[in-house]
């Protein structure tokens, strides 16, 4: 692996800028993390399939990141390329005609609400408060309970990198489930096409103020974390599972199961990636000798 000849090739790439070096405590919703070798924006596709190019050719391990609100980065850092998507992939266009939206996947999870509502669609209110970008909603197929990013997706433009080309798929060419789709992992999301529904402005708002209630009462907005560490079992709350186990306020050192919400763990200040992972070890074992119920994580790892 050579990141000196791959920041030498990247450089004189259009529409790419690479830091060597790069904290990514700063770039994550948990505060947390070592620091990657290269953080590599790339604002156009040119860019993005160029760049992938190279670190390929070169040999170094990479990954792409959102806004790091659903990851748990190493306190030994990354040592390869964390790639985001830049300018290009934040467009965002609404036809209202057609009650479509447009977006790239770098937008902002708040801003496709955003338009969505000043623009009189329904569709997106479940979402509002939910940090991250359209991208990392769609990978995972984030939602509630109740809603999903599929309930609203027409179409899922991909870069597929063993193949090098793009990929359109349809909604229906996807497998959809609890926090997983059918998409290749070594795809990237570039952009999607939702399909929403006209509505009533008010009607929308008021939606999205009790959405965002029932979100401030029932989870720890205050200290950093990265929502919510495991997927729940089928017709359970992991939750109340470990509320259950008497595990809210467990803590390792600066790691601790929230007080709120027994599926948040959050960072009371000095937490390190490796405190986070004792507290979940701790609440992996508790509820599977309580339930038999092994839990999976919703949170990702880099460079562990």
């Amino acid at each position: 692996m050579s990141t000196s000849n791959a920041v030498q090739a990247l450089s004189a790439i259009e529409d790419v800028e690479v830091v060597e070096n790069e904290r990514l405590d700063h770039r994550t919703s948990y505060h947390i993390g070592g620091k990657a070798a290269l953080f590599i924006t790339c604002h156009s596709y040119h860019a993005l399939r160029s760049t992938i190019k190279v670190l390929l050719r070169e040999d170094v391990e990479w990954a792409i990141f959102g806004r790091g609100t659903n990851i748990l980065v190493a306190d030994e850092g990354y040592d390869g390329a964390v790639l985001t998507l830049g300018r290009e992939f934040r467009r965002v266009v609404v036809d209202e005609e057609s009650a479509c939206m447009t977006a790239g996947s770098g937008a902002m999870l708040s801003r496709v609400v955003n338009e969505a509502l000043n623009h009189s669609l329904a569709g997106m209110e479940f979402a509002v408060g939910v940090p991250g970008t359209l991208g990392g909603a769609v990978s995972m197929n984030a939602g509630t309970r109740s809603d999903w990013m599929s309930e609203v997706i027409e179409e899922v433009t991909v870069y597929a990198p063993t193949e090098e080309r793009l990929k359109h798929y349809r909604y229906d060419e996807i497998e959809w489930g609890y926090r997983t789709t059918s998409l290749p992992k070594s795809d990237i999301v570039l952009e999607v096409k939702l399909r929403l529904r006209p509505g009533n402005k008010i009607t929308i708002t008021e939606r999205m103020e009790r959405s965002l209630r029932r979100r401030r009462r029932s989870q720890p907005a205050a200290m950093p974390s990265c929502g919510s560490v495991f997927k729940n079992p089928p017709e359970r709350s992991v939750g109340k599972m470990i509320e259950d186990c008497g595990l809210k306020g467990f803590s390792v050192g600066g790691a601790e199961v929230s007080e709120v919400h027994g599926n948040f763990i959050v960072n009371t200040g000095s937490a390190t990636a490796a405190d986070v992972v004792k507290v979940m070890q701790k609440v992996y074992a508790t509820v599977k000798e309580t339930y038999g119920v092994e839990l999976q994580p919703e949170v990702k790892f880099l460079g562990f």
